[in-house]
């Protein structure tokens, strides 16, 4: 069974959680999660139980590494993990969703020591080989509390039996094991070719709950890679308005750019 843990999330869009730990509880993180911690807390970083399981994990996104945070003080510890990018937090009670939910690739944050962390195949090859979230998704298992990371302003959804909606493929931050997925090619070859949401959408039906998020991190790195046209990063060539035609330097020193 999995420790019981207490948690704090604290923050609104750059959110962390604190995890309280009684002693000898522990709480499992990806390496480099973790940004403070109490006194009596002690770091073990390993292979997570054998090199096939740090394998597994890797293939999901994940480090090759976990660390477990072990409170051997007496009273209460405590140890915070941070959001990788600007998002929110969601909490998974494992036990009360079946013992396991599906969650995007590299969207684990941290979980009650007794919480795994496996990889989960599509059952549909179509749906690995073109949906955004890829062939391979993660699978945390147990009976404890499990968090994961999703990007912008989360969605949560309640599918009923046989309802079905149709999502971006990186909008998918988690769904429960019961909801059916797989993806649809976009109506159209305009909207396919110059829709510019992709050429398939991911297809979830119920029963059984999703959390979409609206800001995934490979959205956000496309448009800072389209603003960033030279490669230190500048992107004069972006600007409008003042630093429109003709006026990129001129705008560019009215917005506080004194490089020139």
């Amino acid at each position: 069974m999995a420790d019981e843990i207490d948690y704090n999330i604290i923050g609104d869009d750059m959110q962390l959680v604190e995890i309280e730990l009684d002693t000898n509880e522990a709480v499992r993180a990806e390496a480099g999660a973790m940004m403070y911690m109490g006194p009596g807390i002690k770091m073990e970083t390993s292979t997570g139980g054998g090199l096939l399981k740090g394998l597994k994990r890797a293939v999901t996104g994940e480090s090759f590494f976990i660390t477990n945070f072990i409170h051997e003080g007496s009273g209460k510890g405590y140890v915070a993990f941070g959001a990788p990018y600007p998002g929110k937090i969601i909490p998974l009670d494992l036990g009360k969703t079946g013992g396991s939910f599906l969650c995007q690739k590299d969207s684990f944050l941290c979980a009650a020591n007794g919480v795994d962390i496996e990889i989960a195949l599509t059952k549909k090859i179509g749906a690995g080989l073109f949906g955004g979230e890829g062939f391979i998704l993660q699978r945390l298992k147990g009976d404890g509390l499990a968090f994961v990371h999703a990007g912008g302003t989360i969605v949560e959804k309640d599918l009923a039996a046989g309802e079905t909606i149709r999502v971006d493929t990186g909008c998918i931050t988690a769904f429960a094991e019961s909801v059916k997925y797989d993806i649809q090619m976009a109506g159209g070859f305009k909207n396919a070719l110059f829709g510019g949401e992709g050429l398939v959408l991911a297809s979830l039906t119920g029963p059984g709950k999703v959390y979409l998020q609206s800001l995934p991190f490979s959205r956000l790195a496309d448009r800072i890679v389209a603003a960033s046209k030279y490669q230190g990063g500048s992107g004069r060539d972006e600007s409008t308005g003042v630093a429109g035609i003709g006026g990129g330097a001129l705008g560019a020193i009215l917005g506080g750019d004194r490089s020139f």
